[in-house]
């Protein structure tokens, strides 16, 4: 006997200034933030993780030696994949995160179960002006995610990048996401100049991402950058 296979549903369908075509949906158990096509965050309706082990947000956090209980900063939101797994991972401090565009910080917190995780520090800002302004403040983190110059091009992301290293605690880490495509070998090079430990780590064989992973910033650099 064969069984129909469930078609995609649209939960819901919007548009930004910021972000342009904005959709959320629903694949049997897994839901999907899309933008522009592409998929940002997943999230599973029956509450089941473990496909998302296989993943670039879970394997970030499973990469790096995080405390028991981290203070975070998220660069980029999408649908919040990776706060969820922080709560599932660790028990975090404060999770902080920067996201540019409200449009996405209220289709994340009322389709992604966001508003049931209680508190999060969220900064509706460009990430360039909202970095330069944590670092002003003397804020640190256990953990920085750095997941919006995916695409970027070396030399345009790389100092955007290094603007985040005051920001990691002497024993914290910094993770950047990037395209397979794009050489991560130069980039590690130059953050080696300001972490002890650097590491590529490839997400899936058959994955688009790749994870530059950076612990201990060296405290003389971490200044200059």
């Amino acid at each position: 006997m064969l069984h129909a296979i469930k078609r995609p549903h649209i939960a819901f369908k919007g548009w930004s200034r910021l972000s342009g075509k904005i959709r959320v949906v629903d694949r049997g158990a897994e839901r999907q933030l899309m933008v522009h096509g592409e998929i940002l965050s997943i999230y599973p309706l029956d509450g089941k993780w473990t496909k998302v082990r296989r993943e670039y947000w879970w394997k970030a956090l499973e990469f790096v030696a995080l405390p028991r209980r981290p203070t975070a900063l998220l660069v980029g939101l999408g649908g919040g994949t990776q706060i969820h797994l922080l709560h599932r991972l660790t028990s975090p401090r404060q999770i902080t995160v920067i996201e540019r565009d409200p449009v996405i910080v209220r289709v994340a917190s009322e389709w992604f179960g966001l508003d049931r995780l209680g508190k999060l520090e969220i900064v509706c800002d460009d990430a360039e002006r909202a970095i330069a302004g944590l670092a002003r403040s003397g804020r640190r983190f256990d953990y920085v995610m750095e997941d919006v110059t995916y695409a970027d091009e070396p030399d345009i992301a790389l100092p955007k990048l290094l603007a985040m290293v005051p920001l990691v605690t002497p024993r914290g880490s910094l993770v950047i996401n990037r395209h397979r495509h794009g050489d991560p070998k130069p980039m590690a090079r130059t953050l080696r100049l300001y972490f002890r430990d650097v590491k590529i780590r490839r997400v899936r064989r058959t994955g688009e991402n790749t994870l530059i992973c950076c612990s201990r910033p060296l405290l003389s650099r971490a200044a200059d950058a």
